[in-house]
């Protein structure tokens, strides 16, 4: 997680919306707690709504569904 930790902090940094969404659902998919993989998902979602990424609806799905 420490590497993901770090490519997160970077996209950030340089502001590159589209990576966050695959970054953030990367975070979701491995974490352990519910909680945790709905704060990621809801993260992935706000940056793609934002992006108008393809994985809108599907990370919609998987917030109502996590």
């Amino acid at each position: 997680m420490i590497d993901l930790d770090a490519k997160l902090i970077a996209a950030h940094a340089k502001g590159d919306l589209a990576a966050l969404v695959t970054l953030y659902t990367l975070a979701a998919d491995s974490a352990q707690i519910d909680q945790a993989k709905r704060f990621y998902l809801t993260h992935a979602y706000v940056f793609a709504l934002e992006t108008d990424h393809p994985d809108v609806t599907v990370l919609r799905d998987r917030i109502s569904g996590a």
